[in-house]
């Protein structure tokens, strides 16, 4: 009974998705889409917060169990694939940042128009993929969750985006179908080489249910093609090409879910699957991919800098971002897995309310030419100052959940005593110095100064429904950084298990 009613628990939030895509199609006028897309993302974004508080409790009372609120139900018994959920503190973080991003993403879409019904569709059926993604354990439903995921960026992009939007769209979804190629047979690797009998990661991770160690010639095979697989998601390099087209083209909303939720699949991914099931490839292959998150880091601060249009700005910011979580994850300490699952989390946050920002900014001026704004704080206040807020978080001022999530990175990774990684390491605190350089630069270019712009002087300040999805953000990214430590602990209890199966005991850091 008790298994019944974990799945029944967790998927309440692939339901109420469900719920909404029908109270969509049944929609007659624009006030019924606003309507269900509010009342959908409210109960989402409660079920999230009453998840975090049942964690922690069952989590008090059950401090051993290595994930919580498990269940199955058999799907296809040839193939030993069944729908198996559970969450750990890290899933359970990964929902709660969902969650915010599909509510703020709402109001962000307020506006929204022409089909303005379908996009909403699609908008919820990408959600709906990505809350299935963190609930279930078993590799095929996951891969499945993926891929729903994934396609609707194409339509999303592609009907309601702006710019190059049938190229971006079409870059991004045959890069990201590539990954997914390799991720299959990273997938049907690991399935074999574990013996055939389970899809299930716990199980397969424990040597459970038939499960036995993976060979590590072939996990040599696998760990790549699985890592990459996720890592193209996660904007690893060189694979990251498809990212700054994809969110530059995006409209509002898809930009926010994008680099806020869908990205952390990759590195999610990477963590759980790829690390956690082969982890003598992570350990010996590792310092390769070290490397290409490093360039990752660096390269994407540098081009941030370079650019002349909001959107791209933020958009290589996210590239060396989401290279930190993968770096960190890489570092293998738990104090840095614990950093990188935070970065995860504050990343999204704050993305999502750059993207916000740019969005409501470029739909009053019409463009996103850092050349061609300026003077606009005197013009619309408030968006002006959420954007400097965004970018103090950015570039990791204290008081916000961007310096909590890089320090603790930085310092997990500086754990590692050889010097390799400590070379890497300091290279990536570079990137610190570099994010500051392009951040400062745009805000005193667009904020400050004298408007020369006759139109812009007419332009109004935000919205109610737009200040409803940046006050969110901003609370949400001050309140992790001022708090933070109860998600720190909670996404602790999720990484060290997995830390502690990577590495032999006697080797692993003590974390936070």
């Amino acid at each position: 009974m008790e298994n019944i009613q974990n799945v029944l628990y967790l998927s309440s939030f692939v339901f109420v998705p469900m719920v909404m895509l029908l109270g969509l199609w049944l929609a007659r006028n624009i006030n019924q889409v606003r309507g269900v897309m509010v009342a959908g993302s409210s109960v989402l974004l409660l079920l999230a917060v009453k998840l975090v508080f049942d964690f922690l409790g069952a989590r008090a009372a059950d401090p051993t169990s290595e994930m919580l609120f498990t269940g199955h139900i058999d799907w296809f018994t040839a193939l030993h694939i069944k729908y198996s959920v559970g969450v750990d503190g890290i899933s359970v973080a990964m929902l709660l940042l969902s969650a915010i991003i599909v509510f703020t993403g709402t109001f962000a879409s307020w506006k929204l128009k022409p089909l303005t019904k379908e996009y909403f569709l699609w908008f919820t059926l990408l959600s709906m993929g990505v809350f299935g993604f963190f609930i279930t354990v078993d590799m095929f439903a996951m891969f499945m969750f993926y891929e729903i995921a994934l396609i609707p960026m194409y339509l999303l992009i592609g009907v309601w985006g702006s710019g190059k939007k049938e190229y971006a769209a079409m870059k991004l979804t045959l890069m990201l179908m590539g990954g997914s190629a390799f991720l299959m047979c990273g997938i049907f690797g690991i399935f074999y080489g574990a013996g055939g009998n389970t899809m299930n990661i716990i199980d397969i991770a424990n040597h459970t249910n038939g499960a036995h160690a993976i060979d590590t010639g072939m996990q040599c095979i696998w760990f790549p093609m699985t890592f990459v697989g996720f890592g193209v998601l996660g904007a690893l390099f060189p694979f990251h090409t498809w990212s700054p087209d994809g969110h530059a083209s995006a409209p509002t909303a898809v930009s926010m879910l994008h680099a806020g939720v869908l990205m952390k699949l990759g590195g999610y991914g990477c963590f759980r699957i790829a690390m956690y099931l082969m982890p003598e490839a992570a350990q010996e292959l590792g310092w390769i991919f070290l490397i290409l998150t490093g360039i990752s880091v660096v390269y994407g601060a540098f081009s941030a800098c370079v650019q002349t249009d909001l959107k791209y700005i933020n958009a290589y910011s996210s590239v060396s971002h989401c290279g930190l979580v993968l770096f960190a994850i890489l570092m293998l300490t738990q104090t840095s897995c614990t950093g990188a699952i935070l970065q995860m989390l504050s990343h999204g946050l704050m993305t999502a309310l750059f993207f916000a920002l740019i969005g409501m900014i470029y739909g009053r001026t019409h463009t996103r030419d850092i050349r061609e704004l300026n003077g606009l704080m005197r013009i619309m206040p408030f968006l002006s100052v959420g954007y400097i807020i965004a970018g103090l978080a950015n570039l990791g001022l204290p008081g916000f959940s961007g310096f909590i999530a890089e320090m603790t990175i930085f310092v997990g990774s500086f754990e590692n005593a050889d010097l390799f990684h400590r070379i890497l390491t300091i290279t990536a605190c570079c990137s610190i110095v570099i994010t500051a350089v392009y951040i400062l630069r745009v805000v005193g270019k667009i904020l400050y100064g004298t408007c020369t712009n006759e139109h812009h002087l007419q332009l109004t300040d935000a919205t109610w429904d737009e200040r409803v999805a940046v006050v969110c953000l901003i609370v949400s990214v001050a309140g992790l950084g001022l708090a933070p430590l109860w998600v720190s602990n909670m996404i602790h209890t999720g990484v060290a298990p997995v830390v502690e199966h990577i590495l032999p005991t006697a080797q692993v850091v003590a974390g936070l």
